[in-house]
C-alpha cells in the first residue's frame, strides 16, 4: 500500500504528548496510508479562540506549515474548525493544504441540503458559513456547554443531545460539528444514533478530504 507522509497542525500549545497525537492517531486509524506529524503552534495554551489569538496564530501556523513541507510532508491538515491558517498556508507551500472547517462543510452537503451546526460556541466558523451560506437551519451548542470537557460530563453530553434533536426538529437533514475536540471525544456516533440524522466528525472529513486532493493531485501529473 502506498503511504502518504502528513504534517498535522493543533492550534494550541501543549506539553501532553497524548494530546498533541491525538488526531493524528484518529487519522492514522481512519486512514492507514497516512504516516501522520503532529505539532502545535507554540506560546497559546489556550489555542485560537478569537480575533486577537486567531491574528497572532495564523503566522505561527503557516510557519509550521512550511516546517513540515521542508521536512518532507506531502500535505497539511490543519485540525481546527475554525480553519486559521488555510488561505495563508496555501500561498506559503505547493502540497495540499486542508482544514477541519471547509472539509466538515463541504461533505455535510453530500448528505444533506438543511445543515445545522453544532459545537461549543455561539459562532458559525467561516469556513462553515462560507460553504453553506443561507442554508444553515441553525447554529447550537449544548445548553450550559462551554468547551469540550462539559460533553464529558452527563450533563454537557445530554445537553448535546437536546441540541441536535432540536436541529433535526427545526428541519436539518444533516448536522456538521464545528468542533474538533468533539471528534477527540467520538460522539458523532453517538448523536447520529439518537438524533437519526447524518453527524459529520471534523477530523474524520480533514482526512477524508486530503486523501482526496493528494489523489487528485496525482490523477494530474499522469
Amino acid at each position: 500500500m502506498k503511504t502518504y507522509k502528513v504534517g498535522l497542525i493543533r492550534v494550541l500549545t501543549t506539553e501532553d504528548e497524548e494530546l498533541l497525537q491525538l488526531h493524528g492517531k484518529l487519522i492514522e486509524s481512519y486512514f492507514p496510508m497516512f504516516q501522520v506529524v503532529s505539532r502545535c503552534i507554540p506560546e497559546q495554551p489556550e489555542g485560537i479562540h478569537d480575533d486577537e489569538t486567531f491574528a497572532v496564530g495564523v503566522p505561527k501556523v503557516v510557519n509550521l506549515a512550511v516546517e513540515l513541507w521542508k521536512e518532507g510532508c506531502q500535505a497539511i491538515i490543519i485540525s481546527c474548525a475554525g480553519d486559521p491558517g488555510v488561505p495563508e498556508a496555501r500561498q506559503a507551500v505547493p502540497i495540499p493544504v486542508i482544514g477541519a472547517g471547509a472539509s466538515t462543510a463541504a461533505l455535510s452537503l453530500f448528505f444533506g441540503s438543511h445543515p445545522a451546526v453544532l459545537g461549543i460556541t455561539e459562532d458559525v466558523p467561516s469556513g462553515y458559513q462560507r460553504i453553506f451560506g443561507d442554508r444553515i437551519v441553525d447554529n447550537a451548542k449544548g445548553d450550559g456547554v462551554e468547551n469540550v470537557l462539559d460533553l464529558m460530563t452527563d450533563g454537557g453530553y445530554k445537553a448535546t443531545m437536546k441540541a441536535a434533536a432540536a436541529q433535526k426538529e427545526m428541519g436539518a437533514d444533516v448536522i456538521a460539528l464545528s468542533c474538533t475536540g468533539m471528534s477527540s471525544i467520538r460522539i458523532a456516533p453517538s448523536i447520529e444514533k439518537t438524533v437519526g440524522i447524518p453527524v459529520l466528525d471534523p477530523v474524520l472529513c480533514e482526512g477524508l478530504l486530503t486523501l482526496f486532493e493528494l489523489l487528485r493531485r496525482e490523477n494530474m501529473e499522469d
